[in-house]
């Protein structure tokens, strides 16, 4: 693996900088791919902040340490002296190339393989740091800061095996037991449903001056 440095030194070298642009695109794909599979009531913007983390220098970087790439780059003499070898920025960027090379001699599914073999605890790390931001934490949240109840959840299942759906509503009291809030929602999955009805009452909450 060669960096931009090392090519300025000695004449006729080429970076992985071709390779870094194929390898973070095959990277985005295989996290996507991935978090849309295995993630299914997770919204759009929830997985598209999972996907960042994880693509991210701050994602990629500890990974390509801890794998040795380091040690395996080909530097210039300057950046070795400033400590190139343990750049975040330049870790990522070989990383990316390796993956790049990898898809290239091996195709998609050997990127894939790849990317969910070394990046598979940074993907669950995302995901649980993305997760935080899911309607029934937040309302959870602000619940506990409004001095109500913590959310109670009630379900309904209905329809066919291959179509089913389901109706959630959720309801938050005041200190007294008295009923301040209730919201519906529904999906084709119970985690879909209680997500909607969150989300439904945190709009409810929030008109009314609580968040």
């Amino acid at each position: 693996m060669t960096h931009r440095s090392f090519c300025a030194e000695v004449d006729g070298t080429s970076s992985n900088e071709r390779l870094e642009l194929l390898g973070d695109a095959v990277l985005g794909l295989v996290v996507a791919d991935h978090l849309y599979q295995s993630q299914p009531d997770v919204p759009e913007g929830d997985l598209a902040r999972m996907r960042a983390l994880v693509v991210s220098e701050a994602g990629l970087a500890p990974v390509a340490a801890e794998i040795g790439i380091g040690a395996a780059l080909r530097i210039g003499r300057g950046e070795a002296h400033s400590g190139g070898r343990a750049k975040p920025s330049i870790l990522a960027d070989a990383l990316e190339a390796v993956i790049g090379a990898v898809y290239l001699h091996g195709g998609i599914e050997r990127a894939r393989s790849l990317v969910l073999d070394v990046m598979g605890e940074q993907i669950e790390i995302a995901s649980a740091v993305a997760e935080l931001g899911d309607a029934k934490n937040r309302l959870q949240e602000l619940a506990a800061r409004l001095q109500l109840s913590a959310p109670r959840y009630s379900l309904r299942e209905h329809g066919p095996d291959h179509e089913r759906h389901y109706d959630a509503v959720v309801t938050v009291c005041d200190a007294s037991g008295d009923e301040v809030g209730r919201a519906r929602g529904e999906g084709r999955s119970k985690k879909q449903a209680e997500r909607a009805a969150a989300e439904h009452l945190l709009g409810e909450l929030s008109a009314h001056g609580g968040a």
